[in-house]
């Protein structure tokens, strides 16, 4: 097998007979994913980093990797010896690519993209930063499509179809919802390539891709008709029948690029330049009008309708008995100092596995014992496997899909003793998300506005974490889906009713601890006074905190009564699901202090 340096010597000579003087190689597929397929790992086959975020840039003599602080100690021992240097997105210090690049290479030299790999927004804002400083942008390049020899298959995993007694309405009306939008717009046709829009606008589902349950195509819908470009060997005779009924034809995967070139004489095409590959883009024909919109499949399949909020409630209930016998077998098993991170995430598997209607984890658990909790998206390794003792807290983040509906939560805990400081710490990090669970707010309010409520008990002290507080999940799809967030960073989505969205405030000690508390909840309305309609969140996550690492001194009445009677809840929704001997535990992690 080549080795790194190899590889990089080899994409060097190809960039040579181009002209090209350097090459920059994201993290994404042609679809904007946030989970890639094997076969489009461009850059953890060249560079040997296996994050899941992080662009990797080689110019002739050098090359570097820019990944953000959840990588940098994963990324540091992941590239030594190949010749690629760290550079930690984020940091003051830490010059932005395009400026990196304009330090190293002569001016009026070539930087190469493969334009499947980059939306249209994307190579705009690259073209312009790389032109202020001399650069000029090549959009045509694809190296590693002949470099790398054993390159994974695109998977061949069938199609389902995902029946509307889940879903809560068919492919027809929602493809009849888009044509709408396209009315209004003036467009004769609408292409789109993220694979959860693809998934929840036709009703298929696929595995495609690990934790999210899609399927790797492209869709189109015009006027006449609407159409899935799919590998057609995905799709059995009853699938392909039953689309059909919904008016959705089925084309070849690639298909989809010549349709595009072969559009009618001036037709109108709506696309979403954030989502959109420059490489689809390039094949619109010169003589079509390209109408630039956010995409209305991103907002329609965030309002969830009753059908999906009623299934995500069923699926809570599953995923807290799951939870009550995992943190059962955990407290019963943790003094055999046997335990590891990566034996108790494959135990959760296990019992999430157990109820019905499971297809797998949403993402990948997160098992972080002690100072492994302070980094905040942790993936243990072989090397990194801690074994669990008596002590500390113990910080995981986890969750489900489910036919019904997906899961996300996080719970920090205690093995045994605490000190004062972890107590501290995880009081005020549930006050924050208290704070944020029992906010009421006019309509119109975005989630930027609402973040501060999950952090003023922290910055009371000066403190603070780096993550956003919220994001939003799909309906047994990505458990990250946009276009509602709750964080800091200013986003133009207000919240409305039938939004699921996580809370998840915390606070990490390099060193020491982590710790975090997730729930998901979703916006219903509230009260409507003179003064407009109020919106509040409904808490969706079924399972309790651990009181006994709580300063319970610290705590207001209202926040014991919320807490309390959150408790409440879940007890009498997850106890029905389980026997005597596990109704007895959850009731005692469930009394009120």
């Amino acid at each position: 097998m080549p080795t790194i340096p190899s590889r990089l010597a080899a994409l060097r000579q190809r960039m040579s007979s181009r002209g090209v003087a350097a090459t920059i190689i994201p993290s994404t597929d042609p679809h904007a994913s946030e989970y890639v397929a094997d076969y489009w790992k461009e850059r953890q086959w060249i560079s040997g980093f296996t994050g899941s975020a992080g662009t990797v840039v080689v110019t002739e003599k050098e090359a570097g990797l820019w990944t953000d602080s959840r990588y940098f100690l994963q990324a540091d021992l992941q590239l030594q010896g190949t010749g690629i240097d760290l550079f930690k997105d984020g940091l003051p210090e830490t010059p932005s690519i395009t400026t990196w690049l304009g330090l190293v290479l002569p001016a009026g030299s070539k930087v190469g993209i493969n334009p499947l790999l980059f939306s249209v927004s994307a190579v705009e804002n690259l073209q312009s930063e790389l032109t202020a400083v001399g650069l000029m942008l090549v959009t045509d390049v694809d190296f590693l499509k002949s470099l790398w020899k054993d390159r994974p298959a695109l998977p061949e995993t069938p199609v389902m179809v995902y029946p509307v007694e889940y879903s809560g309405k068919s492919a027809k009306d929602k493809i009849a919802g888009i044509r709408e939008v396209m009315d209004k717009k003036g467009a004769d046709a609408y292409f789109f390539t993220a694979l959860d829009e693809i998934a929840w606008i036709f009703n298929i589902r696929c595995s495609d891709v690990d934790y999210n349950p899609v399927a790797i195509a492209f869709g189109a819908i015009d006027k006449q008709k609407a159409t899935l470009f799919v590998n057609p060997q995905k799709i059995s005779h009853n699938v392909a029948a039953l689309l059909a009924d919904e008016g959705v034809e089925i084309a070849p995967y690639n298909a989809v690029f010549e349709y595009v070139a072969t559009l009618h004489v001036h037709s109108k095409v709506m696309i979403d330049k954030s989502k959109t590959n420059f490489a689809l883009y390039q094949d619109i024909p010169s003589h079509s009008t390209v109408i630039s919109v956010p995409s209305p499949i991103f907002y329609a399949k965030a309002i969830k309708n009753s059908v999906e909020l009623a299934g995500t409630r069923n699926a809570m209930m599953k995923d807290g008995a799951a939870l009550t016998r995992f943190f059962m077998w955990l407290e019963a098993n943790v003094v055999s100092g046997t335990l590891t991170e990566l034996s108790i995430a494959e135990q959760l598997c296990k019992f999430r596995a157990e109820q019905p209607l499971f297809k797998g984890e949403s993402f990948g658990t997160i098992a972080g014992y002690k100072d492994h909790g302070a980094i905040v998206h942790y993936s243990a390794t072989e090397e990194s496997n801690a074994t669990l003792q008596p002590e500390g807290f113990l910080l995981l983040d986890s969750g489900g899909q489910y036919l019904d509906g997906t899961t996300d939560i996080t719970r920090t805990v205690s093995l045994g003793i605490l000190t004062e400081e972890e107590k501290l710490d995880f009081t005020l990090v549930l006050k924050g998300h208290i704070a944020l669970g029992m906010a009421k707010f006019p309509q119109g309010t975005r989630g930027s506005q609402l973040d501060i409520l999950a952090r003023k008990a922290l910055w009371d002290r000066g403190w603070n974490y780096g993550h956003g507080t919220g994001h939003g999940v799909g309906h047994f799809l990505c458990v990250h889906e946009g276009p509602q967030s709750i964080r800091m960073d200013e986003n133009a989505t207000q919240l409305g009713p039938g939004m699921v969205i996580s809370n998840e405030p915390g606070l990490y000690r390099s060193g020491k601890h982590g710790i975090r508390s997730e729930n998901l909840v979703t916006v219903v309305e509230g009260e409507k006074t003179e003064f407009g309609q109020f919106y509040q969140f409904e808490t969706l996550t079924l399972f309790p905190f651990d009181t006994k690492a709580l300063e319970v001194s610290l705590l207001s009445d209202e926040e014991k009564s919320w807490l309390n009677n959150y408790h409440q809840t879940v007890y009498e929704r997850v106890s029905p699901l389980l026997n005597d001997e596990e109704k007895v535990w959850l009731k005692q992690k469930c009394a009120a202090i």
